[in-house]
């Protein structure tokens, strides 16, 4: 990490729900020396949201061990082409996988299953 970098503000993301907690949050990290929050549409270095807005799968949550190869390289950023490339098996095969890890993690998509297996300690980012 540079100097300039390091002397630079992390800029925090909120997203929570319940305005009175989101006021609550804001105050708290307004006073945090090296830290500033994001203004609307800005990117961040960190993102806090309401643990209560969601809803996580079954903790006993069963992934194959190919499922777990497959959402490795999701977590990298792998492409489904890339994937298949990297695993030796087709494109369509790899399509199929990552719709099952979409489904068994009730994600939205791609990047929303990366983040809940993060939080459900299947992979460490």
């Amino acid at each position: 990490m540079t100097l300039a970098r390091a002397e630079e503000a992390m800029v925090l993301a909120l997203a929570i729900a319940d305005p009175v907690l989101a006021d609550r949050a804001a105050a708290l990290f307004a006073e945090v020396s090296g830290l500033r929050l994001a203004q609307p549409g800005e990117a961040a270095d960190l993102f806090l949201m309401d643990a209560r807005a969601v809803a996580l799968p079954d903790a006993n949550l069963s992934l194959t061990p190919r499922e777990r190869e497959v959402l490795t390289l999701l977590a990298e950023g792998h492409s489904n082409k890339r994937i298949a490339r990297a695993l030796g098996i087709s494109v369509h095969t790899a399509k199929f996988h990552v719709a099952a890890l979409i489904d068994k993690l009730d994600a939205e998509g791609r990047t929303s299953a990366v983040l809940r297996a993060a939080r459900l300690g299947v992979i460490e980012l």
